[in-house]
């Protein structure tokens, strides 16, 4: 498990793969995100932008990423 403390209020969705560098570039994160590797709280999240908030939970190549 992985834990990203968050330093704001949101981080998007492909800047929280690159930060915890499960993806090396923008367009391998978007890769994840558009076919369905990635779930936000259990469900399957397909927006790059969507917002990552504190409490959220992100599973992406079998990680697990708590915002804290």
């Amino acid at each position: 498990m992985i834990q990203f403390t968050l330093e704001g209020e949101y981080i998007k969705l492909d800047q929280l793969l690159k930060a915890v560098s499960i993806a090396d570039s923008g367009g391998q994160a978007k890769h994840l995100i558009v076919t369905g590797m990635v779930k936000v709280n259990g469900t399957v999240a397909t927006e790059r932008g969507k917002k990552i908030r504190q409490g959220d939970q992100v599973i992406c190549e079998r990680e697990i990423i708590e915002v804290v």
